[in-house]
């Protein structure tokens, strides 16, 4: 694989429309203006259709999203991940969908290993190696390198699981993998993380919820601690110096928040 740049990269050299691809490219969005035009360009000359689903968002991110050539959808509440990405794909017209989130890009030699992967129609969806940065560095260890996920699926083969968080897309089919990068602009300022943390903390803290589960007393702090040797040792997050520092007490803080919210019944 090649060594991916923080620069963002540059549109696919792809046909333009109408020999695009037939595929659908969705995007969940709330308050991501900095995000989405960069994230739409990224796949504008390789998608017949671009649906932005927005969560109400109040920084102009649908505008910018309609500006930039995308189908824009806006929904009022928010029903999780899952469903709102299934929300998302009903939107979808085309026989392929590569799901994406708005600080995720396609680099050029991703975008043609993609349009191989659907002209061949080998396999029924296809997984791909995702790289991450972490507050300007790129992450390596801590379990996020090679992150492989799962987002390019036929239609007619897939779909996205109900979690509320960390959801899954379920393909009925053989799974290929892809072999370059797909790029994830995470965690570009620090209050962000805490952003994300709330956020994933108060969705997991749900649905252990309604799943009925009970915690002890000491769960937060047993979860919260393991998380960390986990992500800074077992997963060699150490590698990654003060940035693998930084994502396991991220990923410890977030850990031990959801089970103390659980616990005092705030999911």
């Amino acid at each position: 694989m090649t060594e991916a740049h923080s620069t963002l990269p540059s549109a696919p050299n792809l046909p333009s429309s109408p020999q695009r691809l037939p595929l659908t490219v969705t995007i969940l969005t709330r308050n991501e203006r900095h995000n989405i035009a960069e994230c739409i360009a990224s796949v504008r000359a390789l998608a017949s259709q671009i649906v932005v689903l927005d969560n109400a968002s109040t920084d102009g991110t649908a505008d910018i999203a309609r500006d930039a050539g995308a189908e824009v959808h806006v929904t009022p509440d928010w029903p999780g991940f899952g469903p709102q990405k299934n929300r998302a794909l009903s939107f979808a017209t085309q026989p392929w969908v590569l799901s994406l989130d708005a600080d995720e890009r396609i680099t050029p030699e991703l975008a043609a290993d993609i349009a191989a992967a659907i002209a061949s129609n080998r396999h029924a969806g296809y997984r791909m190696p995702r790289l991450s940065q972490f507050l300007g560095h790129w992450v390596r260890h801590c379990g996020w390198y090679p992150d492989y996920v799962l987002r390019l699926f036929r239609r007619d083969a897939g779909r996205f699981s109900d979690n509320l968080v960390h959801e899954r897309v379920i393909v009925e089919g053989e799974i290929g993998t892809l072999p370059n990068h797909l790029l994830h602009f995470s965690y570009t300022e620090v209050r962000q993380v805490e952003d994300k943390v709330q956020r994933y903390a108060k969705a997991g803290a749900k649905e252990m919820a309604l799943r009925g589960k009970k915690v002890s007393a000491l769960k937060p702090w047993i979860n919260g601690g393991w998380a960390f040797v986990r992500t800074f040792v077992l997963r060699r997050g150490f590698l990654d110096g003060a940035t693998g520092a930084a994502i396991a007490r991220m990923n410890a803080r977030s850990a031990f928040l959801k089970y103390a919210l659980l616990r005092r019944g705030e999911s």
